[in-house]
């Protein structure tokens, strides 16, 4: 699409016409009459400075080939990025996620569990108050049964003083 010194599009018209690329495409006879331009330059035989060789035009679309490819990996590393934080966006979003702050959490279960164990530790001290008072009792009243049913002093004789 070159014509010795300027290639022929509808840009390129623009530009030199000092127009938008939108009016072109808006006249339809202008727009016809720079596709038959661009046509009629295509149909004219390159000069032979011009012309590229077929090894090199080879080379340039394994290059090109090369590229396309590398794009294409690389968008597809991106969308499975993508794809990855909008998962965990939705998932922490959702409420299912982990809380993001465990660390102050976490601090308060170890707080709780110690809280768990010191009562644990008076329930113990307190069972086993308990049941020394118990067997306390137990002495006590056994004392005072043996005490009711020893044999009484006669009457009459005398208290030891």
């Amino acid at each position: 699409m070159t014509t010795g010194a300027s290639e022929i599009t509808i840009s390129s018209v623009a530009a030199r016409a000092r127009a938008h690329c939108s009016f072109i495409h808006r006249h339809p006879d202008l727009h016809s009459a720079v596709l038959t331009a661009a046509g009629q330059a295509l149909t004219a035989p390159l000069p032979a400075s011009t012309a590229i060789s077929h090894r090199s035009a080879l080379a340039g679309n394994t290059n090109l080939h090369a590229q396309n490819s590398w794009q294409a990996q690389h968008i597809r590393d991106l969308e499975d990025r993508l794809s990855e934080l909008l998962g965990h966006q939705a998932f922490e979003r959702s409420g299912l996620g982990a809380p993001t702050n465990t660390t102050a959490l976490q601090v308060e279960i170890d707080r709780q569990r110690q809280t768990v164990l010191d009562l644990t530790r008076a329930l113990e001290e307190r069972d086993e108050e308990l049941a020394a008072a118990r067997e306390t009792n137990r002495w006590l009243m056994t004392e005072l049964n043996r005490i009711s049913a020893a044999p009484s002093a006669p009457e009459g004789a005398d208290l030891p003083l």
